[in-house]
């Protein structure tokens, strides 16, 4: 169970970093590069949790 709960952590850090960086180039929050960023950092985000925990 707590594996479970890691890999949702990773999710939500990896999602929130993911949808932070397009703003460093001055994309806006809403933008359709912040909502790709946000679910690629999100998969990468639980993945790695995923291999750490594993």
């Amino acid at each position: 169970m707590e594996s479970k709960r890691l890999i949702y952590l990773g999710m939500f850090i990896g999602g929130l970093l993911g949808g932070l960086v397009p703003s460093l180039w001055g994309a806006g929050s809403f933008s359709f590069s912040a909502i790709l960023g946000n679910a690629i950092g999100a998969i990468v985000g639980i993945w790695v949790m995923f291999r750490l925990t594993r």
